[in-house]
């Protein structure tokens, strides 16, 4: 009867996690009728490729703009956030200086500070410099990241030996060699970890585009396809849209995660061999 209960418990949450995603994938090859009728889930019927066709001439193909900026802000912006923190986490780990403690407290104390609440400080420094409504109004923000550093930090503790740094130093590496040839190397599982858990949220950032941007070629995937689906009141026609469209934003998500799952194999058994 237990083993019954915990498969049974098991298959719900099963269905619970796949059902909106089963439903996400055939609702994205209904036409306006069959969504507003409630017929996503039958087999019958299916207008994919009407659907994609729509997406792509709809505003002159703006959907793919969209796509292509979510790409450079969560792709390049993911990348070098990681980069930053790992540096970071590095020089909190490996250097002695004053402070230091002080200094990372004041780290951990932004990771309590949900990044809603500095919306409105960033578009206020924005407006300041003068880069609102504009590609870096959003770029710039995303390559901090508080818990990226805290994340950076604890792989390094466990990553990087202190010998294999000193036995580098005696060789006559220079610091920015030791980090760049030794310990960027040997924390690369964190680097792809900090690396992928910003690129998840930059690709579904939604408000502080919302509030920076207004012009729509700037958009990100997410804006745009809110933008869109507000319109769906006057504009039926652009339900199949917006739900296609949501299924396309899924595919770099599942791509990243997939094609670097990999380098977290190899950093779980990076301490079983000698």
């Amino acid at each position: 009867m237990s083993k019954a209960a915990v498969n049974g418990v098991l298959l719900l949450a099963t269905l619970y996690m796949v059902l909106p995603l089963l439903w996400l994938v055939t609702a994205a090859a209904k036409n306006t009728g069959d969504l507003l009728g409630g017929r996503t889930l039958t087999p019958d019927r299916w207008h994919l490729g009407q659907n994609l066709a729509d997406l792509a001439a709809t505003g002159d193909g703006i959907y793919f703009r969209w796509y292509l900026n979510s790409l450079l802000y969560a792709g390049v912006g993911s990348v070098l956030c990681a980069f930053v923190c790992v540096a970071a986490g590095f020089a909190f780990h490996v250097y002695r200086f004053p402070g230091k403690e002080k200094l990372f407290g004041l780290v951990l104390l932004g990771v309590l500070v949900p990044t809603t609440a500095l919306a409105l400080p960033m578009y206020l420094l924005a407006s300041k410099v003068g880069v609102v409504n504009s590609f870096w109004a959003v770029f710039v923000p995303s390559l901090v990241n508080p818990f990226g550093v805290y994340l950076a930090r604890v792989f390094c503790r466990g990553y990087i030996p202190g010998e294999v740094l000193e036995a580098a130093r005696m060789d006559g590496a220079g610091e920015l060699r030791v980090f760049w040839s030794i310990g960027l190397r040997m924390v690369m599982p964190g680097f792809v970890t900090i690396c992928l858990f910003q690129f998840t949220a930059i690709w579904n950032n939604f408000f502080l585009p919302l509030v920076m941007l207004s012009d729509t070629d700037l958009f990100p995937v997410s804006l745009g396809l809110y933008a869109w689906n507000t319109q769906t009141r006057a504009f039926p026609e652009y339900y199949p849209l917006v739900v296609t469209g949501s299924l396309l934003a899924v595919v770099p998500l599942v791509v990243a995660f997939v094609g670097l799952q990999r380098f977290w194999k190899a950093g779980m058994t990076a301490g079983a061999v000698k």
